[in-house]
Order: structure tokens, then C-alpha cells, then sequence
């Protein structure tokens, strides 16, 4: 489930939240508030410890699931993903990496002008 940051236009207040997509993009979704709506905020990465959070458990530590879970490891989290049916990008690697090959495939020895000739000519017609 995707942390959402915000902060407090009025003190500064800094707030994380996990929301399910759904409910952040649904349009009666509504902020959390302090002092005023807060805003949604974006903590840059320290770049100086990008390789930590790589290839270390960091990025984990205090973390917890939306159902209070701990998952402060990533053998916790992957158990935790796994039980309750859930899965990460990551997990799809393969899956788009075949689907590439595939569509490659499919088009070899087509004129790639041809394809935009079609796409164009459906654009057209739709605008009527």
C-alpha cells in the first residue's frame, strides 16, 4: 500500500499516511488536516545513502502494515505480502520483460510506418 507524506501549511506538521490508491484518487478524498487541510509533500532521498537503503533492512525499520502487522524486515514483509495475497512491481520483472520480447517479435519485418499510418488513420476517424 502506497505512503502518502503530507505537512501542515500552517506549522509544518509532517504526516505520513498509507492509503490504498483507490481512496487517494477517489474523488471525495480528503486530506488530512492540522491546522488546515494539510498538502501533500515529497521528501527528496538523500543520495548519499541510496546504497544503504539498497542493499540494506533501512528502509524497513518501524515499518508496520495498514492492519498494524510488523513488518520491520523484508523477511516480514515478504511473508506478510505472501499471507495476505498481495504482491510488489518487482514481481513482474519477468512477466514485462517476456511481453517486450513478444511484441518485438510480433512486429518484426513490419514497416513501423505502416503501424503509425494505421494509428493515424484510426485517430481520424473517430474525430469524425
Amino acid at each position: 500500500m502506497p505512503t502518502y507524506t503530507f505537512k501542515c501549511p500552517t506549522c509544518g506538521l509532517v504526516r505520513d499516511e498509507f492509503l490504498p490508491l483507490a481512496v487517494y484518487t477517489a474523488p471525495d478524498f480528503a486530506p488530512p488536516a492540522c491546522h488546515a487541510p494539510m498538502e501533500r509533500f515529497f521528501t527528496p532521498p538523500d543520495p548519499a545513502r541510496a546504497l544503504d537503503y539498497l542493499i540494506s533492512e533501512t528502509i524497513y525499520e518501524g515499518l508496520q502494515a495498514p492492519d498494524g502487522a510488523d513488518i520491520s524486515t523484508r523477511a516480514k514483509h515478504r511473508a506478510y505480502m505472501r499471507d495476505n495475497n498481495l504482491t510488489t512491481i518487482d514481481d513482474f520483472s519477468e512477466t514485462w520483460k517476456r511481453a517486450a520480447r513478444e511484441r518485438e517479435a510480433s512486429m518484426a519485418g513490419q514497416d513501423a510506418s505502416r503501424v503509425r499510418d494505421i494509428v493515424d488513420a484510426v485517430n481520424r476517424l473517430e474525430r469524425g
